[in-house]
């Protein structure tokens, strides 16, 4: 009974747990490089990081677009690149207002205040990925 039931919530969430399990690799290829091109390779830590967060960039865009969202047009990645380079900007603004917001503001611990602000714009940039930007209608 309990595999059926967790089967019936991957099937009709699967694009979500994709989606999840994509940002996932994309945290870990970042963290895993950060590490190398600072301790194994002598670069800078703020270099290492951009270049760090560069490749899990790339790797994020290619996951979600051709795997959590099955989206094979290859006419399309230019315009969706840059939408989806915009949403990453703009997160990056939303989780310094949320961490405000909620340790601030409301005084919550700012490890679970991150936790908290990760899922909301985790929920939000899914819905404009799976709704916009890897839609089969054009923004």
């Amino acid at each position: 009974m309990q595999c059926y039931f967790l089967t019936k919530i991957l099937s009709k969430h699967k694009k979500f747990f994709k989606f999840i399990i994509s940002g996932g690799i994309a945290t870990a290829v970042d963290v895993i490089l950060l590490f190398v091109f600072k301790d194994y390779l002598g670069l800078h830590y703020l270099i290492a990081a951009s270049l760090a967060y560069v490749f899990a960039f790339i790797l994020s865009f290619i996951l979600q677009k051709f795997w959590t969202f099955d989206d094979q047009r290859r006419d399309d990645m230019y315009r969706q690149a840059c939408w989806y380079f915009a949403v990453c900007t703009a997160n990056l603004g939303f989780n310094a207002i949320l961490m405000y917001v909620l340790v601030d503001r409301a005084g919550i611990w700012y490890i679970l205040a991150q936790l908290i602000a990760c899922a909301i714009i985790a929920l939000w940039s899914f819905l404009v990925y799976n709704h916009y930007i890897f839609s089969k209608r054009s923004i």
